[in-house]
């Protein structure tokens, strides 16, 4: 199939609320105007760690900064210096908006901690969040939903909602949840493989749906293991609008996952809409 063949099967996809859209924090890279708030994994490291000084050989390494600065300086000081690199610093980008546009998609996920997606769906007529929290703030719990407006609820309520957006990560807005330590991520693993930290209303609405990569890299193994337990139980083929050459690491698990690799800037979806 050639690229606007599926590019088409993937608009036709969204439209009907089949496709489900994955956003990574690459889905800046096009932004009209850059953010002013950390993009990828080593723009974060380097903010974490611009007031607290952290062990040299972790200074490129976010969970592992993350974790430093929550055994030494407390985890309160590590949300603090999350809300300070993403709180109130977001406008959504034309993918944003193009994915928010979509009215009839039942899910989105966003893997990234800004409030973009969310600003996005500003005027989406019934939707809500459910975002990952963190163990060492939330014991016990897995998952919390907001409603659009920010107000705390639960999943009976989501239940009703049109469009779910899922943060596994968390987000800065409205209640700074973060999964951004080892220990955070040390909690999700031993559970994912079961999928209890999956919220059941997304792992219920996912039965049959293709997932589409926009803006994610699968260089890291915690992107890749977030991705497959995510996908889990979906259907049997997805796609990711990845540029540029592959890692080794990326490749096999594309080929694993049954991912098409589009070598197509992840604008391509909007060019094509409005050629059309």
């Amino acid at each position: 199939m050639s690229d606007s063949k599926a590019i088409n099967e993937i608009l036709a996809g969204l439209e009907a609320g089949q496709v489900v859209p994955y956003l990574g924090c690459g889905v800046w890279a096009t932004a009209a105007t850059p953010p002013a708030h950390p993009t990828d994994h080593l723009q974060l490291v380097a903010k974490l760690t611009e007031k607290v000084t952290v062990s040299h050989k972790l200074r490129k390494n976010l969970t592992g900064a993350a974790q430093y600065i929550e055994n030494f300086k407390h985890r309160k000081t590590l949300v603090g210096l999350m809300k300070a690199a993403f709180e109130g610093k977001s406008s959504p980008s034309g993918i944003h908006e193009f994915i928010a546009s979509l009215h009839k998609l039942p899910l989105v996920v966003d893997a990234w901690y800004d409030n973009a997606m969310q600003l996005a769906l500003a005027n989406h007529p019934n939707w809500g969040q459910v975002q990952g929290v963190s163990q060492a703030e939330h014991h016990g719990e897995w998952v919390r939903y907001y409603t659009a407006q920010g107000e705390l609820t639960d999943a009976a309520a989501a239940a009703n909602w049109q469009t779910l957006l899922y943060r596994p990560l968390g987000s800065a807005s409205p209640a700074n949840n973060y999964i951004v330590s080892d220990s955070d991520y040390v909690e999700i693993l031993t559970e994912i493989d079961i999928q209890t930290p999956i919220p059941e209303l997304f792992q219920q609405r996912r039965v049959g749906k293709n997932f589409l990569f926009i803006g994610c890299r699968f260089r890291y193994q915690l992107d890749r293991i977030f991705a497959k337990q995510i996908m889990k139980r979906s259907s049997d083929h997805h796609w990711a609008l990845i540029q540029g050459e592959l890692t080794k690491n990326e490749a096999r698990f594309l080929k694993e996952q049954n991912i098409t690799r589009l070598d197509l800037p992840i604008n391509a979806l909007m060019d094509l809409t409005v050629a059309a």
